[in-house]
């Protein structure tokens, strides 16, 4: 992104709905990065919030009323020219501008810096590694790979990662390129759990968070059984949360 965009508040046409002088928001002029889309050559621009406008390309359902700079819409961002509520109107259909600018995102273009640009890398390389860590495993031997070796492996093959793809999307493209250099699998596994009853208030909210019960019943000593589907690369996180919760009481077993 060339050029600067200009700090002044311009006053929006009265009938723009949402559209008054932004305040209180985290994202300035110098933070947000401009979103262009063009509709039969003419040009919509809103400065938005870089992160907020890669949740919105990644398919997440965020309100942008918010996050954006300056509550306009403007033919050229960085000239401060602003589109007639007319031409939105007859564009878009609407005059609201959290969905105009959902529009602009989704359908056009970010224009970033390149340390944006790298920040946004950087989010989204995390984003990915921990998909695939918490959700992958080692068919060889059914343990969960760290998410260091996924890391380390996605450096090796030398993954360009896109700040702006769905992270699900690019999963499925790293885990191709690791197969032939890491054995794994998006897999989910089963475990078997018992534990004595007084502790099962304190952890039945941590295991439904983490997965999905399959099956439950209490014995007649009290104890509860269950079993519990996770992703495969939360097991040693499942194991650990048992044990601190119930200091070293509880059983597991994977079930293959």
């Amino acid at each position: 992104m060339s050029g600067g965009i200009p700090r002044t508040h311009h006053p929006p046409p009265k009938s723009a709905k949402g559209r008054g002088p932004s305040s209180g928001r985290g994202v300035t002029v110098d933070t947000a990065v401009i979103a262009r889309l063009e509709i039969d050559g003419s040009r919509f621009e809103v400065l938005v919030d870089p992160q907020a406008a890669q949740a919105i390309k990644d398919g997440k359902d965020i309100d942008l009323t918010d996050k954006l700079a300056l509550d306009q819409v403007f033919k050229d961002a960085k000239k401060g020219d602003q589109v007639s509520d007319e031409h939105l109107e007859k564009t878009f259909h609407t005059l609201d501008l959290g969905k105009i600018a959902k529009q602009i995102v989704l359908k056009g273009e970010v224009q970033v810096t390149t340390e944006q640009r790298h920040a946004l890398q950087a989010l989204k390389h995390s984003q990915i590694v921990q998909t695939i860590a918490r959700n992958a495993m080692n068919p060889q031997t059914g343990a969960p790979h760290p998410a260091t070796r996924i890391d380390a492996a996605m450096t090796e093959v030398k993954y360009h990662v896109d700040p702006f793809r769905p992270v699900d999307v690019q999963v499925q493209e790293v885990l191709q390129k690791l197969r032939p250099i890491l054995p794994i699998r998006l897999d989910v596994a089963k475990v078997r759990i018992r534990l004595p009853g007084q502790y099962y208030p304190r952890i039945i909210g941590d295991l439904k968070g983490m997965g999905k019960i399959l099956e439950e019943q209490w014995l007649a000593d009290g104890t509860w059984s269950g079993m519990l589907e996770i992703p495969a690369g939360m097991q040693t996180d499942l194991y650990e949360m048992l044990n601190a919760r119930t200091k070293g009481a509880a059983e597991t077993a994977l079930v293959k």
